[in-house]
């Protein structure tokens, strides 16, 4: 309830931004009644448990598209509700879960939290990563709800900042959580260290080794490739790019595309909101260049830069790639995307030093030689060149990118293992 009286101070101060958002992207205006309220209505007339699971963005639903459905597959009697927390994320977990209940994450208000954990009235949270909130954890324990964050993980930022609470965080947020998936030893350690109880951690792995199929021979990438007609094109690929770092990438593609002209760049910001920003940037550019959402007939001819401007292709887009580009990790602030998707496909990338939330995955494909980490943009043009002259390099670096990826996959089964016991616990403390 304390907590209350801060979040109402914040959305005070915050809502004139927040009404300026609204207008100018069309942003927090849908689910307005889940998320301050907690209103939710979910069908579930023959009373069979409910596992909710939740998600923050596009990213974590990716995610929950490989956990949710073994989920599924080992409970065919349980009832699935799944979350979001921004619009993109609901608009991708809505398209990605067609046949579930799929409802907005509510804001962190008491009432709001109490409210729809009523509503879906889970026998089981998980949360995908990090997310986190006090009065919704608080709730869930006073519910007896067992609560386990999937894929966790804990970058340095956050572990210095949490360090410095780490009592409080303890008290707020680590001991209301039943039990933590996380992805590897290192991740582990840190939440020990901020006195998460060790029992309560288990390491699995990442999820996101087994969400990467690698199938380049789907409907949607050959959709995708006769739309923009890129068969006999080279193609580099920026995926989840960040500011500045569309800049840099065109800059040295710009130079590329001079002396290789079937070399192509298809161009994927990480964040919807910045397509507007990203397509004034390769029309500064002076490089012909093709927005993918209006393409609705087949390209005749492609032209130098596609910018990926819709959700949930960046898999299918990654089916066509010679060579790639993962962003976030050029600035420093990000702690880069993910590179193991590319890998999957086997497409060698060139990624920067900054890749923190993905550090156990960038130094395995690097040390085996299935990825490229440059210092700073500088080496953007050398790097690639060095890829897109050398075939056999790429094959090389590509096969084995795949095979690591399939080494490491598992992790789904071992977060099921960790949820599986969390739902026995429960069942026998009903039972006593």
């Amino acid at each position: 309830m304390l907590l209350d009286l801060p979040y109402l101070f914040a959305l005070t101060v915050l809502s004139p931004w927040i009404a300026w958002r609204a207008i100018a992207t069309r942003r927090y205006r849908r689910d307005l009644g889940p998320k301050l309220f907690g209103r939710l209505r979910i069908e579930n007339p023959e009373r069979r448990p409910v596992a909710w699971f939740h998600a923050v963005s596009v990213g974590e639903v990716n995610l929950l598209g490989t956990l949710v459905p073994a989920f599924r597959k080992r409970h065919p009697n349980w009832l699935v509700v799944v979350s979001a927390t921004t619009d993109t994320g609901l608009a991708e977990a809505r398209k990605r879960f067609a046949d579930l209940a799929v409802v907005a994450w509510p804001l962190d208000f008491s009432w709001a939290v109490r409210a729809a954990l009523r509503a879906i009235r889970p026998r089981l949270v998980v949360l995908a990563e990090s997310e986190m909130w006090p009065n919704f954890l608080r709730a869930a324990e006073r519910m007896n709800i067992p609560v386990a964050v999937v894929n966790a993980r804990m970058s340095p930022r956050s572990f210095r900042r949490l360090h410095r609470v780490a009592g409080i965080a303890r008290r707020l947020l680590f001991n209301r959580v039943t039990r933590f998936a996380v992805q590897e030893e290192e991740y582990a350690i840190r939440f020990r260290e901020l006195g998460v109880d060790p029992s309560r951690i288990v390491v699995t792995g990442s999820i996101k080794y087994d969400g990467a199929d690698g199938d380049r021979d789907t409907p949607k990438t050959r959709e995708l490739d006769r739309l923009l007609a890129a068969e006999g094109n080279q193609i580099l690929l920026a995926g989840s790019t960040h500011a500045p770092e569309e800049n840099l990438v065109l800059a040295a593609f710009a130079k590329l595309h001079a002396r290789h002209r079937h070399l192509k760049l298809i161009l994927v910001p990480r964040h919807p909101d910045r397509f507007e920003e990203v397509a004034r940037l390769v029309e500064q550019s002076g490089l012909p260049f093709v927005r993918r959402s209006r393409v609705a007939e087949p390209l005749v001819v492609m032209p130098a830069v596609v910018l990926l401007d819709t959700i949930g292709e960046l898999g299918a887009a990654w089916g066509l790639a010679h060579l790639g580009f993962t962003g976030g990790s050029l600035d420093g602030r990000r702690g880069g995307q993910s590179m193991i998707e590319p890998a999957g496909y086997g497409v060698p990338c060139v990624f920067g030093p900054h890749v923190w939330n993905f550090k156990d995955a960038a130094k395995r494909l690097v040390e085996v030689g299935g990825a490229i980490v440059i210092p700073d943009a500088a080496d953007l043009e050398p790097q690639f060149e060095r890829l897109i002259v050398d075939e056999p390099l790429r094959a090389r670096m590509g096969e084995t990118a795949r095979q690591l990826v399939r080494k490491q996959q598992g992790a789904t089964q071992r977060t099921l293992d960790v949820l599986d016991e969390l739902i026995e616990a429960k069942a026998i403390r009903q039972a006593a």
